[in-house]
């Protein structure tokens, strides 16, 4: 039993994989069309395509979700920065999906080489920083951040770095809040678990519920970074104690690393 139900995750995570390839050729086809139509308008079509994989997902292999805190999101014409953990490749559909206003993600540049993604997420003008670039890659995030801010934009971004494991003890960079203390920007924290239904690097999918938790706004004017990184450390981590107790109840809550990377 334990081995087929193996082989079914695997089946589920082919057959989605496939619907994903199959939905995202027409995609980038259409960004590129619409490249002289308005930015808002590829993004949303871009929204909405992220939408549809969330519920391919649910339908397909039984990942189903819940957004939790979405009052935390403000209403008042205030733009934010979003500070996500990031589990697995399904946070980015549910973060476009989530949040309720044109932002930016803030994605390594080397994701514009991948064939059909790649030109189709670069039609979106969103936030691509050259990685290898070292410290000037945090200035060009610095300087690009602002700019979108003046432009209404909010900004997106997982400060761990990278996908982590759930469960796993890790880092998270501070780029992101020294961004946030430079331009007086809140921060809106968010913690979710769905690695544990879509493991990294692995083509099996899971079935089970995914938790997306939207944490209260966290205030950075006139406050140190170090103070603003370690109430965002500490409210996700803290966080994932409470939607992921199995894995992390015996947890300590991680420390930041204090890089100035973005």
């Amino acid at each position: 039993m334990l081995y087929w139900g193996r082989n079914m995750s695997t089946i589920r995570g082919w057959i989605y994989y496939i619907v994903l390839a199959i939905t995202l050729i027409p995609l980038a086809i259409a960004l590129i069309i619409l490249y002289p139509a308005s930015v808002s308008l590829r993004y949303q079509l871009a929204v909405s395509w992220a939408r549809f994989m969330l519920k391919m997902g649910e339908i397909i292999c039984g990942m189903r979700y819940q957004f939790k805190g979405t009052e935390n999101f403000p209403t008042d014409g205030t733009s934010v920065l979003v500070l996500s953990k990031h589990q697995s490749a399904w946070d980015i559909f549910a973060l476009a999906s989530l949040i309720p206003h044109q932002a930016s993600f803030v994605y390594k540049k080397e994701l514009h080489y991948v064939p059909v993604f790649g030109q189709a997420l670069a039609t979106l003008h969103m936030m691509a920083i050259d990685r290898k670039k070292g410290s000037r890659a945090y200035e060009q995030f610095m300087s690009q951040g602002k700019d979108f801010m003046k432009r209404g934009w909010w900004l997106a971004m997982f400060p761990e770095g990278t996908r982590t494991a759930p469960g796993a003890k890790t880092h998270y960079k501070s780029g992101g809040a020294r961004f946030a203390v430079a331009t007086s920007t809140p921060i809106i924290p968010i913690a979710l678990n769905s690695g544990e239904c879509w493991p990294r690097n692995c083509i099996s999918k899971t079935p089970g519920l995914i938790t997306v938790s939207v944490g209260p706004m966290i205030k950075t004017e006139g406050r140190s970074f170090e103070e603003v990184q370690a109430e965002l450390v500490n409210w996700i981590e803290g966080e994932m104690h409470v939607i992921s107790p199995v894995l992390y109840g015996n947890k300590e809550t991680s420390e930041f690393d204090g890089k100035t990377q973005a």
